[in-house]
């Protein structure tokens, strides 16, 4: 049955692969067609249901996910991809929101999607997104990989940017998200300077922040989770009133 939801325009095997998940067919073949025509190899499924046969079939790297399904829906759906469970927790993510759905795109950042483009969308842009998180994701087919030479560590943390990877004092991994990953990096890059909003989501989404754009807040939280950091009495990754965030911390370079 998934060979038949497969779309049958060929593709270099190099090629990243997405998963469609929407409940719109219009949509669903629109996106297939747009996406095999620049370079992606698609398969496209109607639910979480038909996501979750597909899943182990193929080595996807981003998952384009309406959040408005019927039965599961994808905040569910969203919510058991980032879990251990799964198996598919280091999967990009992008969201697809109706456009009044604020609620909704801050709780689908917080359970860890790379990003999310409200409909009705331009197909061109959604591309670019995906682009954009697959290219950090270092999954961008035929794409080499700059080499590391250096780790980074502060506050008993190691962030390894060879490997993607982040540990614990204890020298135990800790996952991160692609969008959490960089915004590490963007921090430690620029430790004890003052970045804001703005300035991060420029960094890492490529666009300027809207007025109600709380996507860098919500990965700031995430983050501080991941690092032991309390919101509350955050040491780590402070709060500058008016301005944005600091990693007030000692980044030595290895």
């Amino acid at each position: 049955m998934l060979a038949a939801m497969e779309n049958t325009t060929l593709q270099p095997a190099a090629a990243p692969h997405v998963l469609v998940v929407d409940d719109d067919r219009e949509i669903r073949d629109l996106l297939a067609r747009f996406f095999e025509r620049h370079g992606l190899r698609v398969t496209a499924v109607r639910d979480a249901r038909e996501a979750r046969r597909a899943l182990p079939n193929a080595h996807f790297q981003l998952v384009v996910l309406d959040l408005m399904m019927p039965g599961e829906t994808g905040l569910d759906f969203a919510r058991w991809l980032r879990g251990p469970a799964s198996g598919h927790d280091g999967i990009g993510i992008v969201m697809l929101t109706a456009m009044g759905e604020e609620t909704d795109r801050i709780i689908g950042l917080e359970l860890g999607a790379d990003d999310y483009v409200p409909k009705p969308f331009n197909p061109r842009e959604l591309l670019a997104r995906i682009r954009a998180v697959l290219r950090r994701a270092g999954d961008q087919g035929g794409r080499p990989h700059e080499a590391a030479t250096q780790l980074w560590r502060f506050n008993g943390w190691t962030l390894d940017p060879t490997r993607r990877r982040l540990l614990n004092p204890d020298k135990v991994e800790v996952p991160l998200t692609g969008g959490e990953y960089d915004l590490l990096v963007a921090l430690v890059e620029r430790a004890n300077r003052v970045l804001t909003r703005d300035m991060l989501l420029d960094l890492l989404r490529g666009r300027q922040a809207g007025p109600f754009d709380r996507a860098i807040d919500v990965a700031v939280s995430r983050l501080r989770r991941k690092l032991e950091d309390d919101g509350r009495h955050a040491q780590l990754i402070k709060t500058v009133r008016g301005g944005g965030y600091v990693l007030a911390a000692e980044v030595e370079r290895l």
